[in-house]
């Protein structure tokens, strides 16, 4: 979501009750489910990773300086080389704005970025990768220059009770629970809710109309091919003001319409994918959602993963994660349905919050996938792209060339001359040292390691606070991940009573871990995987 306040800004503390009221969801598919589907017997096991896509700053194949969907399928085989197993398109339905985040035509795509042919095709291509595609869905608002808003500035239109609209007893200075103002003016008679910003009024869900219109939209997607939907805002759909900031009565209207919309889309497909941005600030009070949806956004573990890069400490990151995947597994089964993350579109490039250091990127890229759940990578991440606000400077361009004037490097943002020629696609390629070789050699850690993919979580108890350790079991195999988080080798013993035996050092990403006797030796800035 593009949001005028930052994600902090808008995350208040509160106890999250479930109402018995709820709708049932329907059965979650598990992770192995889904690797499985996407599987053939001619195809490496899938790694469960994520990536995320802005089109725009993608790839350009008509030279008009903006990415488009072929620049998509152009660049399949770069993910495929990388490891992911799915991709996340960033809005690309018609809009007035260069992001898309408020959308005028739902069963459109941008013009911009091609044809619904286009889409047809590089989900094809997709598949055949064993890639996953799915779209963002701004399900929350439209555009106010959608047809919808335009015909229900009419009191008298029947899109008119779509959106939602002040009464002669609404305080017009109430603040929304985005952080800023909740009512804006239409004309001089009329006032209308949009909790993000004036371009954005918000659908009144409360009209079944609303509801069969957005659930009409998720059908057409599928049919077009797409494997699901990420769901901007899904915490917002009844939490409007700041009064319903972590209310039980909006949390259950929430996952009543969640349920709703995960039954409409699964009687067209029972598999559909769907992962939500719930910006909360523990697992508690993201795990309700686990009951309608696949996933939603850890935005919690972005933070302490960063943090612990950074300071070079754990600080408890291994017990935090045990009592978070408990809260999910109690809501979710046991399976940990997660989706966890460094940072997004509407947040500043992982690299820059680390202050460029590049030991500390590559740590933090080790926790998130070596973590359960199905991780996302942000794109350019992979590269150690720089990125600070304001929001455009968050999503420039890919840089596959060392040149910026090379062909398919789109232009419709300059680059930040701290990502020069080095920070590439083919610069790193050529490197074998390179960022983007340690991401795609953790990435394909998980599909040669079922455990990392598909296993538990447990906590291992750490000889050092420079040290971030945890076990994962997928039923068949236990393995030992360990992090040094220090830029000086650290030891931990091995002989803890009760923790299996682990004798062999199985991937290390970089070289001189051993075991001696009972004893782990791990270099600086090194992580390990032992069996």
């Amino acid at each position: 979501m593009i949001r005028p306040a930052s994600v902090a800004s808008i995350i208040l503390s509160a106890t999250l009750l479930l109402s018995p009221a709820m709708a049932p969801a329907s059965p979650a598919r598990t992770a192995p489910e889904k690797a499985a589907a996407a599987n053939s017997p001619h195809r490496p096991p899938s790694s469960g990773v994520w990536y995320e896509i802005f089109v725009r700053s993608w790839y350009d194949t008509n030279g008009d300086g903006i990415g488009d969907l072929k620049g998509v399928t152009a660049k399949l085989d770069y993910l495929q080389s990388l490891g992911v197993s799915g991709i996340w398109l960033m809005p690309i339905n018609p809009s007035p704005s260069y992001h898309g985040y408020d959308v005028t035509d739902y069963q459109a795509v941008n013009p911009q970025y091609g044809t619904l042919a286009d889409f047809r095709q590089l989900v094809d291509q997709a598949h055949k990768r064993g890639i996953r595609v799915i779209i963002d869905m701004v399900i929350n608002h439209t555009s106010n220059e959608s047809p919808w808003f335009k015909a229900a500035l009419d009191p008298k239109s029947a899109y008119h009770d779509w959106y939602t609209w002040a009464d002669q007893y609404t305080d017009l200075e109430s603040a929304s629970a985005a952080g800023d103002r909740a009512w804006h003016a239409a004309g001089k008679q009329q006032h209308y809710l949009g909790i993000f910003t004036a371009e954005m009024p918000d659908l009144n869900y409360d009209n079944p109309a609303v509801r069969a219109a957005m659930i009409k939209a998720g059908r057409f997607w599928l049919k077009q091919g797409a494997d699901g939907f990420r769901l901007d805002a899904a915490r917002h759909i009844y939490e409007n003001f700041t009064w319903d900031v972590d209310d039980p009565a909006a949390l259950a209207k929430n996952l009543a319409w969640w349920n709703e919309y995960r039954r409409g889309l699964d009687a067209v497909n029972p598999h559909t994918y769907l992962v939500g941005e719930v910006t909360q600030p523990a697992a508690t009070m993201l795990a309700p959602y686990l009951k309608p949806l696949d996933a939603v956004f850890n935005f919690p573990l972005a933070v302490q993963l960063i943090d612990a890069a950074k300071s070079e400490r754990n600080q408890g990151l291994g017990p935090t994660l045990d009592r978070s995947y408990a809260a999910y597994e109690a809501v979710g089964g046991k399976t940990i349905k997660d989706a966890p993350f460094l940072s997004n579109h509407d947040q500043e490039r992982v690299m820059s919050q680390l202050d460029g250091n590049p030991q500390h990127m590559r740590t933090a890229a080790a926790m998130l996938l070596t973590l359960p759940g199905e991780p996302y990578v942000y794109y350019g991440e992979e590269l150690g792209t720089l990125g600070k606000k304001p929001d455009p400077a968050l999503r420039e361009p890919m840089r596959w060339n060392r040149s910026t004037k090379a062909r398919g490097e789109t232009t419709w943002e300059a680059v930040d001359s701290d990502n020069g020629a080095a920070v590439s696609v083919a610069a790193e390629q050529a490197d074998p040292h390179s960022l983007l070789h340690y991401y795609t050699r953790l990435i394909h850690w998980r599909s040669e390691v079922p455990a990392l993919r598909d296993g538990g979580f447990h906590a291992y108890p750490e000889a050092s606070d420079h040290l971030a350790a945890w076990e994962r079991t997928d039923g068949h195999d236990t393995v030992l991940v360990v992090h040094n988080l220090a830029g000086q080798p650290q030891t931990m013993a091995l002989d803890v009573p009760g923790e299996p035996h682990f004798t062999r050092v199985l991937k290390q990403t970089g070289p001189g871990a051993a075991i001696h006797g009972s004893t782990l030796s791990v270099p600086a800035y090194t992580s390990v995987v032992l069996q």
